[in-house]
């Protein structure tokens, strides 16, 4: 029986991208579909006191996340899951910096309608932004990020992982992680990170 997994993203976050290329490797190594949502660092940390720096890329943010929403509401969730590879890719393992045109390449790349692009640098859709956000957040608060993923009916944020595993090392991680979700009472298992995001 097919075990659906729910995951939200920002197409920013380098550890959302790699915790959702480990779901891609799970699905090959146990029945699984996963279904990508969108949230957004920029919703997340509007009104926050955050470094310079960091308040620069939130505001570099909004553009991609309401891209990847309007990718989902226009041509479905597989299309955004085509999206989130093609952002992906430029974004973390290729080293550009968000932009316009980034998002711009990777829409072109999966056939996306054209106005998406003008639609994601305004304000059109940041209340169904804000929804698609809360969908996701809502049930892990308001205290972490993403990735956040939602099995059995049980969310939980993460896994952070660096790099992400491959077979049956990535089933294994899977099946923990299905089994700590499981019990209500489980909040979190923690330790601090030693090594950045690997791509491979």
């Amino acid at each position: 029986m097919t075990t659906n997994v729910d995951f939200w993203f920002d197409p920013m976050c380098p550890w959302a991208w790699m915790a959702s290329r480990w779901m891609l490797e799970v699905e090959k190594v146990r029945d699984v579909h996963t279904t990508f949502h969108v949230m957004s660092l920029s919703v997340l940390n509007e009104g926050r006191e955050l470094p310079q720096g960091y308040r620069d890329l939130m505001d570099n943010g909004w553009t991609p996340a309401r891209a990847a929403l309007l990718v989902e509401q226009r041509h479905g969730s597989e299309k955004l899951r085509e999206f989130y590879t093609e952002i992906g890719t430029r974004l973390h393992p290729g080293g550009q910096s968000v932009s316009v045109d980034v998002v711009r390449d990777a829409l072109d790349a999966v056939g996306a309608d054209a106005d998406i692009i003008d639609i994601a640098q305004t304000d059109a859709i940041d209340e169904d932004l804000r929804r698609s956000h809360h969908e996701g957040m809502d049930p892990v608060g308001d205290e972490v990020g993403t990735p956040v993923i939602r099995v059995n009916g049980m969310s939980l944020f993460g896994p952070v992982i660096s790099p992400a595993p491959k077979g049956e090392e990535a089933g294994n991680l899977f099946d923990g992680v299905v089994k700590v979700s499981a019990y209500p009472g489980f909040f979190e298992l923690k330790r601090s990170r030693t090594v950045d995001p690997i791509f491979d």
